[in-house]
């Protein structure tokens, strides 16, 4: 259903129609994320229910709970997405394909895997080529699609940059702005993050060529916040806020509101 969100956005940008944004449309850009480690089965289960009771895109999944999403979900059009190497990226190449793989033998059709930080930053291209392409191979063969997570909090523009060219060149199907656990030390001592921006959106949407699909997480946690990713171009968000944001999506619809022309703040930044 995304891709075909994704060609609808295209051809109405093309041609100049406006086309009314519905409630459908909203709910399959949605990954329900039930990720947080302090989740229990109890908590995945309910959040699967939730995700069917919405119709979303998928859940986003811990890679041992798949099975159990795989029964939960059977009767539904929710799809399963599972992460690998999550959230650091920084396991052997074989861990992280023999994760994704058992994952999509197991009911995954999408995973999530997040580039290694370390060799980006290093400008270890050839090792981010052959991993990322090594993994995306694998995962094409078992019939998912792959999202590669930037973490772009640990990142400067030149290395996204590079990054989307590369899942470019790889035919990656998505790339995503961060894990949501991408936490940068601040001088006081805290830790913060910013997630998904409106400038690194724009910046991936840029240097991604048309067939690869942008997500964004950490910071859509409104309705608003929604509307604002897809209007410059997101087709896929992670979020924790699905029943708040569909559930005022529906409002606002009912009442007559026409939701692709109420694009109107920015983006507050950091968390699900």
């Amino acid at each position: 259903m995304a891709l075909g969100c994704k060609i609808e956005i295209k051809i109405n940008l093309k041609k100049g129609v406006n086309m009314k944004t519905s409630l459908f449309d909203l709910a399959k850009m949605i990954d329900h994320s039930l990720l947080h480690p302090t989740m229990t089965d109890a908590d995945l289960k309910a959040g699967c229910e939730l995700a069917m009771k919405y119709d979303v895109a998928t859940v986003c999944i811990k890679p041992y709970a798949v099975p159990d999403a795989a029964k939960w979900l059977r009767n539904s059009k929710v799809a399963i997405c599972a992460v690998a190497g999550f959230p650091h990226g920084n396991s052997h190449t074989e861990i992280i394909i023999a994760e994704a793989v058992r994952a999509c033998e197991e009911g995954a059709t999408e995973i999530d895997i997040v580039s290694n930080t370390g060799k980006v930053l290093g400008c270890d291209w050839d090792y981010v080529v052959r991993q990322i392409g090594a993994v995306n191979k694998a995962v094409i063969e078992c019939g998912a699609i792959l999202k590669v997570i930037f973490e772009n909090d640990f990142l400067k523009d030149e290395h996204i940059i590079r990054l989307c060219e590369i899942c470019s060149g790889l035919d990656v199907a998505f790339v995503k702005t961060s894990t949501g656990y991408g936490f940068v030390k601040q001088e006081n001592g805290m830790y913060s993050y910013a997630g998904a921006t409106v400038p690194h959106l724009k910046l991936m949407r840029k240097h991604s060529k048309p067939s690869v699909q942008i997500k964004a997480a950490g910071g859509v946690r409104s309705l608003d916040d929604l509307l604002l990713v897809r209007s410059i171009g997101v087709t896929r968000v992670g979020a924790t806020a699905t029943a708040s944001i569909l559930e005022e999506a529906k409002r606002r619809i009912d009442a007559g509101e026409d939701l692709s022309k109420s694009v109107n703040q920015e983006l507050v930044t950091g968390g699900y």
